[in-house]
């Protein structure tokens, strides 16, 4: 199938933000042994949710001194491929414990638009299962003496930022969540009894898929809810800048995204100080 831009323009703005989502993206405890750098240990892990295996890995560092906080991070809407295994190994690396979460479950890779957007669609029309996979995820973490589940918090990219955002909206007790380039629309209320956990959002200004008036709703919500969040826009940054190879998906289907070092880069530390504050 291939995309053009008048294609797109004609899909509900759900599936757009999953379209323009892709493979690649790029938290604040510091190693406090200076003499030795810890090994980071990415395994396998099965997590089991209503019956659905989630093909899952778990990151860690192998010091021993204390427990690590614990980030669990939702892909975009292409399943748990490489890139979310590379940010849990760099967020072990900062002395997290992290979970890249198969969302899909059984392991599912989507390899073209149209089975990413079908097997993504049922989490935006019902928020609570992103919401029961990424409990499944947290509870999966309580197994693990290196873990700290006194702090928890969830990260996403694209289809994952709407997880994540959405988890909280329903009341997901965590410390906070973090969304790159994901959708900001939402039918569930915002309220601060739910919304317990403080809110990132990292999001370009050159976004042809988050207009303008969808990000002044979700500040006047947030605002209007006393929920505590960051809005950080990054300038020139499409859709997806945080992935490497958005430039070529955009060329291939014919997208307006494109990689962009200095937005992933400012959102990677901007990210790095948010959690070390809200896990401190």
């Amino acid at each position: 199938m291939k995309f053009t831009l008048g294609t797109l323009l004609a899909i509900p703005a759900a599936a757009l933000l999953m379209t323009a989502c892709n493979n690649g993206a790029s938290t604040n405890t510091e190693n406090k042994d200076s003499t030795k750098t810890p090994t980071v240990q990415v395994t396998d892990v099965t997590i089991e949710s209503n019956g659905v295996p989630l093909n899952s890995v778990v990151a860690f560092n192998d010091d021993t001194a204390t427990k690590k906080p614990v980030i669990v991070i939702v892909p975009e809407w292409w399943g748990l491929d490489t890139h979310v295994k590379t940010v849990a190994q760099r967020l072990a690396e900062l002395g997290y414990f992290a979970v890249g979460l198969d969302m899909y479950g059984n392991g599912k890779l989507a390899d073209n638009p149209d089975s990413a957007q079908a097997w993504a669609t049922p989490f935006y029309k019902n928020p609570k299962m992103a919401y029961e996979r990424i409990a499944a995820a947290v509870a999966k973490a309580k197994t693990y003496a290196q873990a700290d589940t006194s702090k928890v918090a969830a990260i996403g990219f694209c289809f994952g930022g709407t997880c994540v955002l959405n988890a909280a909206r329903l009341g997901m007790p965590l410390k906070g969540v973090a969304s790159f380039h994901g959708g900001l629309a939402t039918s569930l209320p915002v309220s601060k009894d739910l919304f317990t956990a403080a809110a990132l959002i990292c999001h370009g200004a050159a976004d042809k898929f988050v207009s303008p008036e969808e990000v002044a709703t979700f500040k006047k919500q947030m605002d209007a809810a006393g929920v505590k969040y960051v809005f950080k826009e990054y300038p020139n940054a499409t859709h997806a800048f945080t992935n490497p190879a958005a430039t070529a998906t955009g060329k291939k289907f014919n997208m307006p995204i494109e990689y962009n070092a200095a937005a992933d880069t400012a959102s990677w530390n901007d990210m790095k100080a948010f959690l070390g504050a809200e896990l401190k």
